[in-house]
């Protein structure tokens, strides 16, 4: 199971960062999006996986640690937040300057061919 586990937070983590350095502004929210499920899954381990364990103190031999629990939770309020926030941005930036590329300029396509020499022929 914690094989699983570190592969499914693993592949979170690789498709995160590889849509993450895409050229769109629409890539690059999902890709954050997809890292901070990677680090809430990565933290949500931490407080070690049990089955059938309680939460509380005192209730079982074995008990989960509350504390990554409670920063997931965080975590998650935080990162919906500011995914509303570049949302947001993104759709300014397109408003603005016509198009959704991260830096604002549309990269050369491989038919295009500036005029040399002045447009003199």
């Amino acid at each position: 199971m914690e094989g699983m586990y570190a592969l499914c937070v693993g592949l979170l983590t690789a498709c995160g960062i590889f849509l993450a350095l895409r050229g769109r502004s629409f890539s690059v929210v999902i890709g954050l999006t997809l890292l901070s499920y990677a680090v809430n899954l990565f933290l949500f381990a931490s407080g070690r996986l049990r089955l059938n364990s309680a939460a509380v103190l005192g209730e079982s031999q074995q008990y989960s640690d509350p504390l990554p629990q409670a920063l997931v939770l965080t975590a998650i309020v935080i990162g919906f937040a500011m995914t509303a926030f570049v949302v947001i941005l993104a759709m300014r930036a397109r408003a603005d300057l016509g198009n959704d590329h991260v830096d604002g300029t549309l990269p050369k396509q491989p038919g295009d061919t500036e005029q040399k020499n002045g447009g003199n022929a």
